[in-house]
């Protein structure tokens, strides 16, 4: 089953996905043009899913939330659970205030599966079901009432994986928010600043207190956080399009080859050329 929302004006959609075989998303090729955020619920038994190429294993009764320029499929997407949105339709940036996700719930390099306990598992099971009768019922509120109840699903998702990721109850609010804002910052600025220090700059601190509040949480350093992010997006382009290595040296924000491969090899294991040469799942369907 799929059901889909569509505002002629704006140009925004909703979409759900249940018992849907065959559901997946290649970004560089048939999907390029719709740029849907991804909440994917898996109710039943340990799966894979394979995003941008690699492999990771779903747990059963978990949730997990993807980018909109991530390539993802299903072991078995029969079995999944999904709602699907673009920016024009609810943007998480502009609405932070609201849901409190931007930076933190959907990430190109870390991805989060927030286990499901038996009330949350039923209250999300409630939630689809209300999310179906309302995508059935056409009436002059219905745009409104499904986004009221997007809404409600990303703050409620949001909850659920903020209390198994902050490891100190009473840790303040605002140390959360500065490492959301260097993930955002870093979608957004990777490709041309490679530099924890422009980072810092932006947010008002130091690079050692970035680091600091990053161990707190138990994450990777700022640098390890940016290199990542350079890499996936390496990996994808490598992947998915037929761009020169030299090509994606400059758009990464490299300025010499050599430099970009050796970059690479460290953080991929593979120079470019082996990497885009080895045989990879993830080129299906490009």
């Amino acid at each position: 089953m799929k059901l889909t929302l569509r505002e002629e004006s704006t140009g925004g959609e909703l979409l759900l996905f249940k018992e849907e075989a065959g559901f997946d998303r290649l970004f560089f090729s048939r999907d390029r043009f719709n740029k849907y955020f991804t909440i994917a619920w898996n109710p039943g038994e340990r799966q894979t899913v394979t995003i941008d190429g690699t492999k990771y294993d779903f747990p059963a009764n978990s949730l997990l939330t993807l980018l909109f320029n991530q390539t993802f499929s299903f072991e078995n997407s029969a079995g999944i659970v999904a709602w699907q949105f673009n920016r024009e339709f609810y943007c998480i940036i502009d609405h932070d205030s609201e849901v409190s996700c931007v930076g933190f719930l959907f990430s190109s390099t870390d991805h989060m599966f927030v286990q499901l306990n038996d009330p949350a598992q039923q209250k999300l099971k409630l939630l689809s079901d209300v999310f179906i009768d309302e995508f059935q019922t056409s009436d002059n509120i219905q745009n409104e009432m499904l986004l009221v109840l997007l809404k409600r699903l990303i703050i409620y998702v949001t909850r659920l994986a903020k209390s198994g990721y902050i490891p100190v109850k009473k840790l303040q609010d605002e140390r959360f928010h500065i490492i959301r804002k260097f993930n955002l910052l870093v979608e957004a600025n990777f490709k041309t600043e490679h530099s924890v220090s422009f980072y810092a700059d932006v947010l008002c601190k130091s690079p050692k207190t970035l680091s600091n509040l990053f161990a707190i949480f138990n994450q990777k350093t700022p640098s390890q956080i940016i290199q990542e992010r350079i890499t996936v997006e390496a990996k994808r382009l490598l992947s998915y399009t037929d761009r020169s290595v030299k090509h994606i040296t400059f758009e990464l924000g490299f300025e010499d080859v050599p430099y970009f491969s050796n970059f690479f090899k460290k953080n991929a294991g593979l120079s470019p050329s082996d990497f885009r040469n080895s045989p990879k799942d993830s080129k299906e369907g490009k």
